[in-house]
């Protein structure tokens, strides 16, 4: 499949342009731009960034070398009191290093703007505005809040981020959720260093590289000044209006399609020295991941567990191994409990979290995988980056955040998560289902694995209908739901009450009148589907007009909008997981009546079949029967697909408000 998402390596020299970077400089706000009330580009915005200017350049230092420079210059104008919130910033801050020292922030020239009596008016930006707290152990972040800002305002700051990091810089954000009229960013680097640069996104950047001398000074061993001399490569990108990142239906995280700009140190070659390569494979981040004492050492304590394995597999000798990880699971499950921390690390160790039924993600499937291992089944940890989390471009060990189970039996995988309540084998959470994961073993080796399901969840419903004279409807319900469709419900409706439940569904489906309801395995036997039943009435589902009843023919479950209205796309369309919904119904007709009208039957898909929808339809003497399949054939598909999806969707709505009618005799 294809997928238009635009990840692109940039080479140093690909493109050559004429900068026409604005002149812009701290201090220099306009009238103009204090008087201007909507942007000129977009109306709707409630603030906009007028110009944003990054920039990473090196410091030498005799100890410590060269030291990374990280600089930001930006200013907004605030257009509505929506956009009040632009007046604030947050700067994330590493300082869980090892033998390097912690990053620093520091916060200069930053003010307000404002017109008072037709003439400019500065408010700078003083300690009692800057704060900084602690995130995690090894994150700090740096908080400010620009005085004096209301709507009309225009503010403008600097801030710099000093790292003697250098395998990677802070990734440099060119678009957001307001326009950007112009935003460029230039890097100096040291010809002792060659960076991988990506930009990601679907905005049009100019980019420029040239290599040029220069020199930096430094005060030496003696405290005299030196200086050091060689060759930069400095690199520009530039892009000019920059339309606000816009939310489109159907996205797994806008985050992942946001343009941006990001570095990754590729080698080293300093004079003298051999070439040094930073590139990491995934087998190397793994191998680094393993090595660590809170995951690979983690993953052979076991011998705690086998007393309670030995009891709840009762030592069956014949008990299949499919049976064995569907009862470790269920056990792990039941009693674990998740405290709420992501990560693929422990932080108080396996035995501990199992002792105290509590641990992060990694502690319980890292419990779930020794105790399968323990019963003789070959399961390993599965590395996953979250949808919250983003998609991993670069091999890198920061990209992950979350860890599951997986289980080789028969050339086939079982993925597994005890963290949710109301997962089962090959069920996963929502969450979860983002692109790809990386199969982690012990000899240092990973296999990259698909997390979007192939096969498709399914929710299937059967209705009986009683039609009467005065077009009251009345009639039973049924409807089955299986895999993630039932793990959806079960997550949703868990600990609602029935009646608030039940008044839910009432007013979803527009105001009919429900009794005898029942429910199936809601949180009993996960594995098996969930079954709803009920009766139900209601005066709201059949318009009677000159003699004639007019009947929707899905009642209540009739698509009333086309979800995808937008004029063009670039996001590909995310629906999480195929899946396929039937209704089956039966429509008993009133006497005194005959049927004039019904839908024809029709089957629409799209070109390779990823979409289906159809409709078949018939009846005898006073019954009427209406079946309604709809197939979703994937998890994901490309901004491509948009256009035939957006007809697909709207003949099928379409369809649906054509009318079964009822005529007297």
């Amino acid at each position: 499949m294809k997928n238009r998402f635009l990840i692109t390596a940039v080479l140093f020299c690909l493109v050559i342009f004429n900068s026409n970077s604005q002149d812009f400089r701290l201090g220099k706000v306009s009238i103009e731009e204090l008087k201007e009330k909507n942007h000129p580009k977009d109306s709707s915005a409630v603030a906009a960034i007028l110009c944003k200017k990054g920039k990473t350049y090196f410091d030498y230092d005799f100890k410590k070398g060269f030291v990374a420079n990280h600089e930001i210059q930006i200013r907004i104008k605030i257009y509505k009191k929506e956009g009040l919130d632009w007046a604030n910033f947050e700067v994330p801050y590493y300082v869980g290093y090892q033998n390097l020292s912690d990053e620093m922030v520091r916060f200069s020239d930053g003010i307000t703007y404002n017109i008072e009596n037709g003439s400019i008016v500065k408010t700078k930006l003083n300690s009692e505005g800057t704060f900084k707290e602690n995130v995690n152990e090894n994150w700090k972040k740096a908080t400010i809040a620009m005085p004096a800002v209301r709507v009309g305002s225009v503010i403008e700051l600097k801030y710099t981020i000093k790292s003697e990091n250098l395998t990677k810089f802070p990734v440099f954000q060119i678009q957001y959720s307001v326009p950007v009229n112009h935003v460029e960013f230039c890097s100096e680097i040291p010809e002792y260093f060659i960076y991988k640069q990506l930009l990601t996104g679907y905005v049009d950047v100019k980019s420029d590289s040239k290599l040029e001398q220069t020199s930096k000074t430094f005060d030496n061993e003696y405290r005299q000044t030196s200086s050091i001399n060689y060759q930069q490569i400095k690199s520009t990108f530039v892009a000019d209006d920059v339309p606000q990142l816009e939310k489109e239906s159907y996205v797994d995280n806008i985050n992942n399609y946001r343009s941006s700009l990001q570095y990754e140190l590729e080698t080293t070659r300093y004079p003298n020295q051999p070439v040094k390569d930073y590139s990491q494979t995934w087998d190397g981040v793994v191998k680094t991941i393993y090595e660590d004492k809170d995951f690979g050492k983690e993953l052979q304590e076991r011998l705690y567990l086998l007393d309670d394995l030995k009891k709840i597999i009762n030592s069956n000798e014949n008990i299949s191994d499919f049976d064995k990880i569907n009862i470790v699971f269920k056990f792990m499950q039941s009693k674990m409990n998740w405290n709420g921390e992501y990560g693929y690390y422990t932080e108080k160790g396996v035995k501990k979290a199992y002792l105290e039924q509590t641990g992060n993600v990694a502690e319980i499937n890292f419990n779930l995988i020794n105790m399968l291992n323990l019963a003789g089944i070959s399961a390993y940890p599965v590395l996953v980056s979250t949808r919250e989390h983003g998609i991993p471009v670069f091999p890198n060990r920061a990209v992950f955040n979350y860890t599951i189970a997986a289980v080789e039996m028969n050339e086939e995988k079982i993925l597994l998560d005890a963290v949710n309540k109301y997962t089962a084998p090959n069920i996963l959470p929502l969450s979860v289902l983002n692109w790809k994961g990386r199969l982690v073993r012990q000899d240092g080796t990973s296999e990259e694995i698909n997390l979007v399901p192939n096969k498709a969840s399914k929710q299937h419903h059967n209705l009986s209908v009683a039609v009467a004279k005065n077009g009251y409807i009345s009639g039973k319900y049924l409807v089955q739901k299986t895999d993630y469709e039932a793990l959806i419900f079960r997550e949703r409706e868990a600990n609602v009450q029935k009646e608030n439940y039940l008044e839910k569904k009432e007013n979803e489906f527009n105001g009919i009148e429900i009794n005898d309801y029942t429910i199936e395995n809601k949180g009993t036997d996960l594995s098996k589907a969930v079954v709803e039943k009920f009766t139900f009435a209601s005066n709201n589902h059949c318009e009677m007009v000159g003699g004639k009843m007019f009947i929707n023919p899905l009642l209540f479950f009739t698509m009333e909008k086309n979800p995808f209205v937008q004029e063009k796309r670039k996001m590909p369309i995310y629906f999480g997981y195929p899946r396929q919904e039937k209704y089956n119904f039966n429509f008993e007709i009133p006497e005194g009546y005959q049927v004039e009208s019904i839908p024809k039957a029709m089957r629409i898909a799209t070109d390779d079949k990823m979409l289906v929808f159809s409709v078949n339809s018939l009846f005898s003497g006073n019954n009427i029967q209406i079946s309604v399949t709809k197939e979703i054939n994937t998890g994901m598909a490309s901004a491509d697909f948009y256009d035939g999806l957006k007809e697909f969707y709207q003949k099928m709505i379409e369809k649906q408000h054509e009318k079964i009618v009822l005529k007297k005799i």
